[in-house]
């Protein structure tokens, strides 16, 4: 059978949905094997692959990119998701938006999304190498958005391994802690694991024994609560506290104030990001500033030269960070280096 043929005759041969010769050809979804192996009998007689599915099929742009989270919710995705848009509003193509929760079928939902979308920016982690890797083989136009680089798909991050290196450096030295903590889990995302090897690398270059883990937990502001209370309940309190960001950072302040323990006073307290709410927390909060906006408007950018073939994938596009420096460390209160 020629190449004609259409994606209703490969159904009607096999026996099946248009939908599941998709899935079938794509690679994705749920079919048993049986079914699949009939499908790409069908795929075979019709001289067709999997490359001639989707866009290709049709030969045509949607005049759309995608962009996937892990999740929607904060100020850290309203931020980047922003950044995004008005540069997509500006090239006038429109904005599919996806948080995955990193449910069973987070793959194939990424998958499915790129067959609506001219491309794709995928944040890091959010789905597995392994997967990137299969988008990338079919042809689509993928761009790594705040993930760690990977060899032939292009990546556009912020500095974080350095900026959080300097920040710890501040409260080891300039203030002279003796006792960190580092609240977040660096398995949970790229930048929590270049933040904790950087939390690491500020103690060993100055001969301090660090902790051997940090406290595990999510990145939510609840997550901040829940994790210094523990804290406050099991009567070891640090000299300060290291959070992965400055949602973790406020939910720590708000545990500590309800206890009666003063920031920064009895403990200090730090974030990473500087969304909008750091610098309205009563002494004001230490973080590191990355440029959350323009991490999304840079992505959409190298993104629409991808689509127009005018982009190297060995890209490696890092933004700069800058260690923001308030009161909720202990600078302004008194003799900073008193404690």
């Amino acid at each position: 059978m020629g190449k004609g043929s259409t994606l209703h005759e490969i159904a009607r041969d096999a026996g099946v949905s248009i939908a599941t010769v998709s899935r079938v050809a794509r690679g994705v979804g749920q079919v048993s094997p049986a079914t699949r192996q009939k499908v790409q009998e069908a795929i075979d007689r019709h001289n067709f692959r999997p490359s001639h599915f989707g866009r290709a099929l049709v030969n045509r742009r949607h005049g759309a990119l995608g962009i996937v989270f892990p999740g929607l919710s904060g100020p850290y995705y309203s931020d980047v998701i922003n950044g995004f848009e008005e540069e997509a509003v500006n090239a006038q193509v429109s904005v599919h938006i996806m948080g995955t929760h990193f449910l069973r079928q987070s793959v194939d939902m990424v998958l499915d999304m790129a067959d609506r979308v001219d491309g794709i920016a995928v944040m890091g982690d959010v789905i597995p190498e392994d997967a990137v890797r299969r988008l990338t083989d079919r042809g689509e136009r993928v761009v790594l958005l705040a993930g760690g680089p990977l060899v032939g798909v292009p990546t556009v991050r912020t500095e974080n391994l350095a900026a959080m290196a300097r920040l710890t450096t501040h409260l080891l030295s300039d203030h002279g802690y003796g006792r960190l903590v580092f609240v977040g889990n660096p398995d949970g995302s790229p930048d929590a694991t270049y933040r904790w090897q950087g939390f690491l690398q500020a103690h060993r270059r100055l001969g301090v024994e660090p902790p051997d883990e940090p406290i595990r937990v999510g990145l939510a502001q609840s997550h901040g609560f829940i994790a210094v209370s523990r804290l406050l309940d099991e009567k070891e309190l640090p000299d300060a506290v290291v959070c992965a960001n400055d949602e973790i950072a406020l939910g720590a302040v708000v545990a500590l104030m309800d206890r009666g323990v003063r920031v920064p006073e009895d403990v200090a307290v730090t974030g990473f990001d500087d969304i909008s709410m750091a610098g309205l927390a009563a002494s004001g909060l230490t973080t590191v500033h990355q440029p959350m906006r323009e991490l999304g408007a840079e992505t959409a950018r190298q993104l629409l030269r991808h689509v127009e073939g005018d982009l190297d994938v060995s890209l490696d596009r890092v933004l700069e960070t800058q260690v923001v420096v308030r009161g909720s460390c202990g600078c302004g209160v008194d003799d900073p280096s008193a404690k």
